[in-house]
């Protein structure tokens, strides 16, 4: 769930200055509406890695808005009084009423986290306090409290970084202490498993919202802007009137709104006769694979994403001519029959798992629910948020039952899709590939483009994405062709 969050997001100080008036006005406006209302108490959650800026950001909070209306609970090892009763007594006993906010430093997470990284605490018991923690928060949401969870994130290099530089300041070196290093070495472990916790406790009542923190300005921002949408999307969900929605619907914009598509380099290229000779060795390596005895144990899923006019179907066909024709399917998905429809939306994909020894290549896939569906209104958010946790759980049973399950998103500039486009429109036999729904869902590109990145980041860790540079398509399918050899040497050799 980090790939967003290690780009390196900067905002200089005059852009910082002009969204900061405008955030802060805002927030405290939503705030006081809050208050009126008291239709819902708000719970901000401060978790991340050390020096992330944590404590900055409770600071900054109480700065922006009314601290009268906001009361800020740490929570460090438990006390006697609360070591003995139920581990969430603590948490329980400071939850605000209605109309008023808290922030939680050290929070459920924190404890659940720091256990499992210390190992104090086994992988059983990690994945039960997820559970009980699910559970949980979805009660909360039942009795109106909005939770805010932040993650602050910063890459090894980043961390180690700003210890060095606070250390070397003899103003600031009190702020990095032995634990802080200890944690630095831990980094790997620590991503690793919050990785994992943020995936398994990322629904559609309290979705996680994972913070850039390598630039304290660009920090600042996230937080605020978070928050206000937070807030006025639960005030819009209640009996606000009418009247407000207009005003609510304009939030300040962040001036750094790069995403991890942004930093792609989309320009790489592949000669043809470099494409034919890779080609055909890749093939023959692909084909040797599938069929050595190892394989016989496991099974193949492949599974093709992109914009229109990527260049699915061509890598698709370029996999396809390394396997045996018995040994494989291709499973184009388009729009729910009648059929699909009236059953759960994985219902139709359960049916095309494959046995052990052979290859499904899913054309689009489940991942519809939160792309297409979440952008063109098919599905309600609270349908397609709880879609991330099912099919990660989908993912993961496939994986247990022997499947080797590896994703592509074939990622494609906006002029090079509309030359494509173009050139589909002028050859016969390639016009029925392109239709009058492709040129709307171009209106819809950077809705498109929000709903990758969320998918990317909350289905990624264990399986995570492979990222193909598609505006050359020979490029493109070489990485495929690569990335499937690899992966199957990786597991087949194990």
């Amino acid at each position: 769930m980090f790939e967003s969050a290690e780009i390196g997001h900067k905002v200089g100080k005059s852009e910082f200055r002009k969204a900061e008036e405008k955030l802060r006005t805002a927030l405290l406006d939503a705030q006081y509406e809050l208050l009126e209302s008291r239709g819902f108490s708000v719970v901000v959650l401060i978790n991340g890695v050390e020096g992330a800026g944590k404590g900055d950001t409770v600071n900054l909070l109480t700065k922006w808005m009314d601290p009268r209306h906001i009361e800020v609970r740490g929570f460090d090892e438990p006390s006697s009084e609360e070591a003995e009763r139920p581990y969430m007594w603590r948490f329980w006993r400071v939850l605000p009423p209605r109309g008023k906010l808290c922030v939680m430093f050290g929070d459920w997470y924190a404890g659940a986290l720091r256990e499992r990284v210390m190992k104090d605490s086994g992988k059983a018991v990690f994945e039960h306090r997820q559970d009980e923690i699910n559970r949980f928060e979805a009660m909360l949401a039942r009795e109106n409290v909005l939770l805010v969870k932040l993650w602050f994130h910063l890459s090894k290099d980043a961390q180690e970084r700003r210890f060095e530089m606070l250390s070397a300041d003899e103003k600031t070196r009190w702020r990095v202490t032995d634990e802080d290093w200890a944690a630095h070495k831990r980094y790997d472990r620590t991503r690793e498993l919050a990785e994992a916790m943020l995936r398994a406790t990322d629904s559609a009542d309290a979705p996680w919202l994972v913070i850039d923190s390598e630039d304290a300005n660009h920090r600042a921002l996230a937080v605020g802007r978070g928050v206000l949408e937070a807030i006025t999307g639960q005030l819009a969900r209640t009996s606000t009137p009418p009247a407000r929605e207009a005003e609510r619907a304009e939030l300040p914009e962040l001036p750094d709104r790069r995403t991890f598509l942004d930093t792609l380099d989309l320009a790489q290229k592949l000669s043809r006769k470099d494409y034919d000779d890779q080609l055909e060795l890749l093939q023959g390596r692909l084909a040797l694979l599938t069929r050595d005895k190892a394989f016989r144990k496991h099974s193949l899923v492949l599974i093709f994403e992109g914009m229109d006019a990527a260049g699915k179907g061509g890598a698709i066909r370029r996999v396809t001519g390394a396997l045996d024709a018995r040994h494989y399917r291709v499973i184009p998905v388009a729009a729910p029959t009648d059929e699909e429809a009236a059953r759960p939306y994985l219902w139709r994909f359960w049916r095309h798992v494959p046995r052990l020894g052979k290859t499904v290549i899913f054309d689009r896939s489940w991942y519809g629910r939160v792309l297409v569906e979440r952008v063109e209104g098919f599905a309600a958010e609270p349908d397609w948020m709880r879609a991330y946790g099912e099919i990660n759980d989908f993912e993961e049973t496939l994986e247990e039952a022997g499947a080797v399950v590896i994703k592509f998103w074939l990622a494609i500039s906006r002029d090079e899709q509309l030359a494509r486009f173009k050139a589909r429109e002028l050859e016969p036999h390639k016009r029925f590939k392109i239709t009058p729904e492709d040129w709307r869902n171009r209106h819809n590109w950077e809705a498109y483009e929000e709903a990758v990145c969320d998918m990317i980041a909350r289905t990624g860790g264990e399986r995570s994405w492979n990222i193909v540079e598609a505006d050359n398509k020979h490029f493109a399918r070489i990485k495929v062709l690569r990335t499937i050899c690899e992966r199957l040497e990786s597991v087949l050799s194990a």
